[in-house]
């Protein structure tokens, strides 16, 4: 399950450009749909990212998060928009760089450690990026909880896909051309 589904390391490049777009697609679409919680609204983009960055590449990976976050929030509510793209493309990216490179032999480690950066990115990014929109602090850290609740959800949810649910293993074993190229 440690294989990285990389652009440079396929054989097929349609095939990453597909499941990217897939993976952004569902992203988007996930960005629109909203569990109400008292005070605010719970998204579920955050599951989508943290199991894409898990499966993917870092440059994939971050291509789902800041691109499919960006046009989630273009679609359906445009302030936030370019806090998406920086927060989730580098949430993403590093998730996806920790879950590969780090601790090799101990994929689900690595991939815990990765959502767990993945989160803090998030929280910090929207926290920072929700002072500046909006002009006032105070807003920022009203949000601060649904924030962490968002961030928190979709990392164990998008942790819990990969590894004990084994998306990891059913997503390489059947998009089998990642991984090493055959000479």
């Amino acid at each position: 399950m440690n294989e990285t589904v990389s652009f440079k390391n396929i054989q097929n490049r349609t095939l990453w450009i597909c499941i990217t777009a897939f993976f952004m697609g569902i992203n988007i679409l996930m960005s629109s749909y909203g569990i109400p919680v008292p005070g605010g609204h719970l998204y579920l983009n955050d599951v989508i990212i943290c199991t894409a960055a898990l499966l993917l590449d870092p440059i994939a990976a971050m291509l789902v998060g800041g691109i499919g976050a960006f046009l989630g929030d273009f679609f359906f509510y445009p302030t936030p928009m370019f806090v998406s793209l920086v927060t989730h493309g580098l949430q993403a990216f590093m998730i996806s760089l920790i879950a590969h490179r780090m601790l090799k032999k101990r994929p689900m480690i690595a991939g815990a450690v990765g959502v767990a950066v993945g989160a803090v990115i998030m929280v910090v990014g929207y926290t920072l990026g929700r002072a500046y929109i909006y002009s006032t602090p105070e807003y920022a850290v009203i949000k601060l909880p649904f924030q962490i609740l968002q961030a928190a959800v979709g990392a164990v949810a998008g942790w819990a896909l990969v590894f004990p649910l084994r998306l990891g293993k059913v997503f390489h074993k059947h998009v089998g051309i990642y991984g090493k190229k055959s000479s």
